[in-house]
């Protein structure tokens, strides 16, 4: 993913997502968030959910995000997102790709 402005996710941020019978949640951190945290459901192919983060500056900031799961040729999974500050303006689009583990 792009680098967003500051106190958006960007190259930097990671996160760690689960999902269980429909359920999904993930935390985050990186770049200019100290910890995130998100929730929500999956309905198919289709992610929708509300996700709160601390910033580096002490603000935090939350905002409203329905993302598409693609499959990706090599396996991988990618997350073409829609988004939305609920506690800021703003909004925009961004990309989510899997990372893969590579042996040391």
């Amino acid at each position: 993913m792009a680098d967003q402005a500051p106190g958006q996710v960007g190259t930097r941020t990671r996160f760690t997502y689960h999902e269980k019978d429909g359920e999904i949640w993930a935390e985050y951190s990186g770049g200019d968030v100290v910890r995130g945290h998100l929730v929500g459901t999956r309905d198919g192919d289709r992610l929708d959910f509300r996700y709160v983060q601390l910033k580096r500056d002490g603000t935090t900031s939350s905002g409203h995000c329905v993302s598409t799961v693609v499959e990706l040729p090599d396996g991988r999974v990618r997350l073409d997102e829609t988004w939305e500050w609920e506690s800021q303006d703003g909004s925009g689009t961004s990309v989510v790709e899997q990372l893969t583990q590579h042996a040391p």
